[in-house]
């Protein structure tokens, strides 16, 4: 491939009401690196550099992992700087997004049996190092890519192995559902990114349900910023409460589902009404998450009757036919779904 100007299905895991914020109200530094992130993430054209073409993976259970430098630039893929079995680099990005690449692989196959992204052994690309004090993180349809951050309010976006893993879900259902980005279907979409960005920072850990932060972006945040992470998925608009940023806008119940134009329907806010269904059904079945309510959502996000165009209350209901049928209708597992979306209010 050529150099070329390409189009790509960008999923940034920053929310553009929140870059909108800093750039109308930040110090002349933090307005300027806002407003060039929002640039790039809404008209994104990177410049694509020869890619040579990258094998299969030889055995399943295995990931197959290229990182690569865009040293500053705006340029797809760059540099390659640490392939699969190649020791630590000593940059901490690098390194973060190798381990991060093989942390998401192996909650993907050891827990569901996935074979990669698409199932069938896609090597896990991953650039860094992209653009100048770019704060954001994004899966492009190809790979993964990851800012600096401008270091006064957001440190580096490979800092925390659920945003990794976030942007990689998207790929996943790409490959699967394909939900729509805009509205309900792009909230699930998030929503279900959120999921398994938490699953695989659990089962990294080891950490039943008691045990994990249910945070995402957990380590995002500079001490400049009064908050803990981007979201709370047990408790959706909790997450920060700043003077810059203003207060995380997430809702945790149907009866505060925001209606608005803005960030394609509300697909980083509404997505807090599912996150924390599945958070109440993972929290009443116990022990580790992605064993229960996780083997339940992920058998949903495959199930060929989740469609572009679904809606939380089909979703829901695929979950409850999910539970039914790997644990049994009248099955702890079903009434602990069930109840969830009861309590958000979705049934």
């Amino acid at each position: 491939m050529t150099n070329a100007t390409v189009p790509t299905r960008q999923r940034p895991f920053l929310p553009p009401y929140l870059l909108e914020r800093i750039a109308s109200g930040g110090s002349d530094r933090l307005r300027e690196c806002a407003r060039r992130t929002l640039l790039a993430d809404r008209g994104f054209r990177a410049r694509t550099s020869l890619t040579p073409s990258l094998p299969r993976m030889a055995r399943p259970g295995e990931p197959l992992r290229y990182v690569h430098s865009a040293e500053g630039r705006q340029e797809l893929p760059g540099r390659r700087v640490r392939s699969e079995g190649e020791e630590e680099s000593g940059d901490p990005a690098i390194d973060e997004a190798y381990h991060g690449l093989g942390e998401t692989y192996r909650l993907f196959w050891q827990a569901f049996g996935r074979h990669s992204l698409d199932d069938r052994g896609l090597p896990l690309l991953a650039t860094v190092h992209y653009g100048q004090d770019y704060d954001n993180a994004f899966w492009d349809g190809r790979q993964m890519v990851f800012g600096e951050g401008d270091g006064e309010l957001f440190q580096r976006f490979t800092i925390a192995l659920d945003i990794i893993a976030h942007e990689l879900t998207h790929g996943v259902i790409q490959y699967e559902a394909a939900l729509a980005y805009a509205g309900q279907s792009g909230a699930l979409n998030e929503s279900l990114s959120d999921v398994f960005g938490s699953l695989t920072k659990q089962h990294a850990r080891g950490e039943d349900v008691d045990q994990a932060d249910w945070l995402i972006g957990e380590g995002l945040f500079t001490d400049r910023v009064a908050g803990v992470a981007l979201r709370s998925m047990a408790a959706p608009g909790s997450a920060y409460d700043d003077p810059l940023l203003g207060r995380d806008p997430q809702p945790g119940h149907m009866d505060e589902f925001v209606v608005t134009e803005q960030d394609h329907g509300g697909v980083h806010i509404n997505s807090g009404i599912p996150n924390r269904a599945f958070h109440l059904a993972a929290m009443a079945l116990g022990g580790y998450a992605w064993e229960g309510a996780g083997q339940i959502w992920y058998d949903t996000l495959v199930d060929a009757r989740l469609e572009r165009d679904s809606d939380f209350a089909i979703f829901a209901a695929l979950t409850q036919a999910s539970a039914a049928r790997r644990f049994g209708g009248g099955s702890r597992e079903a009434r602990a779904v069930l109840e969830a979306w009861r309590e958000v209010g979705v049934l």
